[in-house]
């Protein structure tokens, strides 16, 4: 299975979700208090994505990973206020002279949710176990790549040795773990770890008390949380099959919020009675996937990729052939920003802009003299073809249940056509797709990201080093390997000098642009509503203007509170936001640095 690829949306059919808001601990809610022996309030969240795990050494989905964000803390999870490193399970950090030796000690007010102390030993086990299991690796691997040792003086200190500098060591958004309930665990990728034998002992806000597979997940208030009381008694994700389905229920009262909203549901919601929408500028793209020649690490051919993508030259053409304002303005409804590289602008400072001269716009005359110079011709058909007579026809894999991924393939069909290159839609279910990029039997593929502040992760991911080994072990994103880009991706990770770090940052993102193994075409913009009748006070991040769902962290639904108030208590927003933007450290190299969350195709991250 790869990891980080964020696969856009996911969700169940109508028909399946009805015997959920009928039975059980489901059943519509009338406000956000239910009543009974005690009040609760329960804050019912529509999921139109999938889950691929609850564990959270290889949860990779943009669900999964969010879910996990809430259920474990992390070492220092980026602040509400400008996603700049806050206190976690670490309460202070600091890095040797020679940025190789990073001491954190562990916040004595953290505790497991079954009343165990967290100890330096719970983060050292956690640390290690993706050190030295590939399987436990799935997920966040690439943050320890870089690590030698990991030492604990005392139980309230870690220390962890690098081989060379690493910028990133205030990212490590990797969910800590307790090592009494997970150590006896031999086989990470077994089923029992995602029952709540394992998954429901955490450190969050919240801990995961139900779980059916792909119907539901509830999570309950943590009352060992460390920051505070929040005022949610009971957090349910219930799964739909597509957006519509959601909204249907956020406007009857079945769900409280949704996200991942079409622009004409997002402008039909905007004004209704008792529902409030937001939308900003997001830390996702989304991507067309052109298979390169899928290859192991060893050099072995994976995959059935049309032999033409090998060629930078057909990549690139087909990159021009594509009109991005069209997506951004007809798919995306305007709600978007025109495309550049893996970063998005919203993290300006390692943002890659092209020149003019080398973005891709839409060019259809450049696109067939770059598709004759590669030597395929048009045939009497208007199709192409090689020496051999195969015609250029490529498969577009996406997924039938996504309104953008089924409305862009229409328009990129038709502007590959207009170029020679026949395309076969070939929509599938959420799994399909991913078990057939995983794979590379792909051609084309739309994708997409959830990116973090800082670039590391999404960076990582195109590395030589990222490509499946020989059992299919791999963090891959596009199976994109260049010596010349590795060397960036080392430089810009032992650089503590921001500034500098960027100058890589961006170098290495210009030369994955020219490449073309994928093709970002927009960053979307967020766009999510709520019962603003039943609940308020949602913390954005950042602060003011951001997103409230899948953030990179678990603001936005630690801090809601129920309208009127409720039996939870809570604390204000404000607090919320303030505490995340305290205790930052001053590195030793005289800087902050960025946290940031491992990036993601289509729904991973």
């Amino acid at each position: 299975m790869r990891t980080a690829r964020s696969r856009r949306g996911r969700a169940v059919s109508a028909a399946a979700l009805t015997p959920l808001l009928v039975a059980g601990p489901f059943t519509p809610a009338a406000g956000a208090q239910e009543t009974g022996d005690d009040e609760r309030s329960v804050l019912r969240v529509a999921l139109v994505q999938e889950i691929d795990h609850l564990n959270p050494f290889t949860a990779s989905f943009a669900s999964s990973t969010m879910i996990g964000r809430m259920t474990w803390e992390f070492m220092t999870p980026p602040s509400a206020e400008d996603a700049t490193p806050s206190p976690g399970v670490a309460s202070e950090w600091e890095s040797s002279e020679d940025g190789l030796t990073w001491t954190y000690t562990v916040n004595p007010d953290v505790t497991w949710s079954d009343g165990e102390d967290v100890t330096s030993e719970d983060v050292k086990f956690t640390l290690e176990k993706i050190m030295n299991d590939p399987v436990a690796a799935e997920a966040n691997g690439s943050y320890v790549e870089n690590f030698e040792k990991v030492t604990t003086p005392d139980e309230d200190t870690v220390e962890v040795r690098t081989s060379e500098p690493q910028a990133s060591m205030t990212a490590l958004d990797i969910p800590i773990v307790p090592e009494h309930v997970w150590s006896d665990v031999e086989d990470f990728a077994a089923p029992k770890t995602d029952t709540l034998e394992y998954v429901g002992v955490g450190s969050g806000p919240f801990v995961i008390s139900e779980y059916q597979p792909n119907r539901f997940v509830k999570l309950e208030a943590n009352d060992r949380f460390w920051r505070s009381d929040v005022a949610v008694d009971e957090l349910q994700f219930i799964r739909f099959e597509n957006a519509d389905a959601a909204v249907s229920a956020l406007q009857s009262g079945e769900v409280d919020f949704v996200n991942r909203l079409t622009p004409a549901q997002f402008e039909t919601l905007e004004g209704s009675d008792g529902i409030t929408t937001n939308s900003a500028n997001g830390r996702r793209f989304s991507e067309l996937m052109i298979n390169p020649g899928a290859e192991t690490r060893g050099g072995e051919s994976i995959g059935n990729g049309h032999p033409a993508l090998r060629k930078q030259q057909v990549r690139q053409a087909i990159a021009y052939a594509i009109d991005p304002k069209t997506l951004v303005d007809r798919v995306l409804g305007g709600y978007g920003q025109l495309p550049g590289g893996l970063v998005p602008p919203i993290y300006d400072k390692f943002h890659y802009e092209p020149s003019e001269e080398d973005k891709y716009t839409h060019d259809p005359g450049r696109a067939n003299r770059m598709l004759d110079e590669a030597g395929y011709e048009k045939g009497p058909d208007g199709i192409r073809r090689d020496d051999d007579g195969r015609p250029l026809e490529l498969r577009l894999t996406g997924r039938s249940s996504e309104d953008f991924d089924v409305r862009a393939a229409d328009f990129i069909a038709g502007w590959l056509g207009d170029v020679g290159i026949r395309v076969t839609k070939n929509l599938v279910s959420d799994n399909q797709v991913d078990e057939q990029t995983t794979a590379a039997n792909y051609d084309l593929a739309l994708s997409g990201w959830g990116t973090n502040p800082d670039p590391d992760y999404i960076l990582a991911k195109q590395t030589c080093d990222a490509l499946p080994t020989s059992d299919g072990n791999g963090t891959s994103s596009a199976f994109y390997c260049d010596p010349a880009y590795d060397e960036l991706y080392r430089r810009q990770l032992a650089e503590m000098d921001t500034d500098k770090r960027a100058e890589a940052v961006t170098q290495a993102q210009e030369m994955y642009y020219k490449a073309a193994p994928s093709v970002v075409i927009a960053y979307e913009q967020a766009l999510e509503a709520y019962r603003s009748d039943r609940w308020d006070g949602f913390p954005r991040q950042p602060k003011g203007e951001g997103v409230i769902m899948e953030q990179t962290g678990y603001w936005g639904f630690a801090g809601a509170r129920p309208v009127g108030g409720g039996e939870g208590g809570g604390m204000p927003t404000g607090a919320w936001v303030a505490i995340g933007a305290v205790a930052l450290v001053v590195l030793a190299g005289g800087g902050t640095m960025l946290a940031r969350r491992k990036g993601s195709a289509d729904d991973r991250e």
